[in-house]
């Protein structure tokens, strides 16, 4: 499975998502985005999942990291895209909760092992170009 995932900045924070208990990896911390879907760019992909969960119309950006997991389940690709917001103000849809956190503090929250790769990269201040990153383990 391919799915796509959002940077969004704001005053030097950026935007994270609790996922709902009730859902795979519930309770969890993740970066708004979702599935691509058959046929459908990346981009175009994340443009409407951002749509759907936030309300957001946004313009995206440059891939900052590509990261996938496998293990006891169908391995699932993780790609990550700097994203500008054109208009709206995020709600969260699907989200229980919504947060704008400084990258230095994204260790306080728990990400699934998927998610790790961006939250890193975050942390050191997103060195230039994209990142690709892979891992056996549990997503």
């Amino acid at each position: 499975m391919r799915v796509t995932a959002a940077v969004i900045r704001r005053e030097g924070r950026v935007l994270i998502g609790r996922r709902r208990r009730e859902d795979r990896f519930g309770g969890l911390w993740e970066f708004p985005g979702g599935k691509i879907d058959s046929g459908e760019k990346p981009a175009a992909a994340l443009r409407r999942e951002l749509r759907e969960e936030l309300g957001l119309e946004v313009r995206v950006g440059n891939l900052l990291c590509s990261s996938r997991v496998g293990g006891p389940f169908p391995p699932i690709e993780l790609m990550t895209f700097e994203v500008e917001v054109v208009r709206g103000e995020p709600h969260a849809h699907e989200h229980e909760e919504l947060r704008w956190v400084e990258p230095g503090d994204l260790g306080d929250y728990e990400f699934p092992a998927l998610d790790q790769p961006v939250v890193r990269l975050l942390q050191k201040g997103c060195p230039a170009g994209p990142a690709r990153h892979s891992r056996r383990s549990r997503p």
